[in-house]
């Protein structure tokens, strides 16, 4: 028996998450200077950080010396103003991966099952199996969550529902009506964790009353994060919003100083930043527009997005990708979601898109 061999079979099984491929590793691979590679890989916003963010982090590197505030009263504050929930509801995370992980540790076990579909964010199985629970992945509708076979796919022992909308990798969205008649269906004792990663880029029409479905379901956990419309992908900080008495267990499994100093601060500023929140949803709006007539042009099928990203339908993916990393162009081959003709774009600047662009001309009509 080895030192291995001691570790449970299901943290041996896990495959892990592969994220979208650094310039830097490009750039190697293939001799390009990174100033002309184009990554459209990681949903990360084209316009960078926020003015007011960036301005708070120079001015916290003073004090990198000290720990953070490990409860980050500021942004609890801040967060708590903006949104009307209490600042006992919030529970910050290292992104929303972290405090996805955090809802999954607190409720499932080798004994226990999380349901979510297929074509649905890869943290979710990552996050079950890490737990040695079981995963129940429902087939997907219209590259979507079909919320009604995922309520028929609650068993005895399952204790957490996750759903993202818009969702990732597929930018599907399901109207709040609909969320709001399957929270109604579900039993009390099984948590929903509702990923709202992309909800900046929704129009306010299309976005669900979530929030004020905290004070209806105690099951119901949201999560939220700074990377995508704010510009802190790299600083990694995101949130979740619960009920007091579920947001209290959650931060009891919370690691002290889960997020750093620079980026409680950056977060803070974030939230002030309206004129650059606004230029982030118009050039994304701009873009997915821009992409989607690409495609058009090209005869390719892609799925419409409510998200920063569009999933367009290549063919043979692996070869496509490959061409495309040749021109300096990254994106996202999704086969691991179950998607092994399609690649995810994200959405760039019209500059980055046009060039995309052109290099899937070339690459899908050689």
């Amino acid at each position: 028996m080895t030192l291995i061999d001691r570790v449970s079979d299901h943290i041996r099984a896990i495959a892990p998450y592969q994220p979208g491929k650094p310039i830097s590793e490009l750039a190697r691979e293939m001799g390009l200077a990174e100033a002309d590679i184009v990554k459209l890989a990681s949903n990360e916003n084209p316009l960078g950080i926020c003015p007011l963010a960036r301005a708070a982090v120079e001015q916290a590197v003073a004090a990198l010396g000290l720990y953070p505030d490990g409860n980050g009263h500021a942004l609890k504050s801040a967060l708590s103003r903006r949104l009307g929930v209490g600042m006992d509801q919030i529970v910050l995370g290292n992104g929303s991966n972290d405090v996805l992980e955090l809802a999954a540790r607190l409720f499932l076990g080798p004994h226990a099952s999380a349901v979510y579909s297929r074509h649905a964010f890869a943290v979710y199985p990552l996050a079950t199996q890490a737990c040695g629970a079981t995963g129940i992945e429902v087939p997907a509708r219209d590259y979507g969550h079909d919320l009604t076979a995922m309520a028929a796919a609650i068993r005895d022992d399952t204790r957490i529902v996750f759903i993202a909308n818009p969702n990732n990798p597929t930018g599907t969205l399901l109207e709040a009506e609909a969320l709001h008649t399957f929270l109604c269906k579900l039993p009390e004792d099984v948590a929903v964790v509702l990923d709202e990663a992309y909800g900046e880029y929704l129009d306010t029409g299309q976005r669900a009353p979530s929030l004020h479905w905290l004070t209806e379901f105690p099951n119901l956990i949201l999560t939220r994060t700074f990377s995508k419309a704010y510009g802190l992908a790299g600083l990694r900080v995101g949130y979740a919003l619960a009920r007091p008495e579920v947001a209290d267990l959650l931060n009891r499994l919370r690691q002290p100083f889960n997020v750093n100093s620079l980026a409680l601060a950056a977060a803070e500023a974030a939230l002030d930043d309206v004129d650059f929140l606004t230029a982030s949803k118009r050039l994304n709006d701009a873009g997915l527009a821009q992409l989607s007539a690409g495609f058009r042009r090209l005869g390719l099928d892609y799925i419409p997005s409510f998200g920063n990203f569009v999933c367009v339908r290549v063919g043979d993916a692996g070869r496509v990708y490959r061409e495309l990393l040749r021109r300096g162009i990254i994106v996202r081959p999704v086969a691991n979601y179950g998607l092994p003709e399609h690649l995810r774009v994200s959405v760039g600047t019209e500059a980055q898109n046009t060039r995309f662009l052109a290099a899937l001309a070339e690459v899908v009509e050689a």
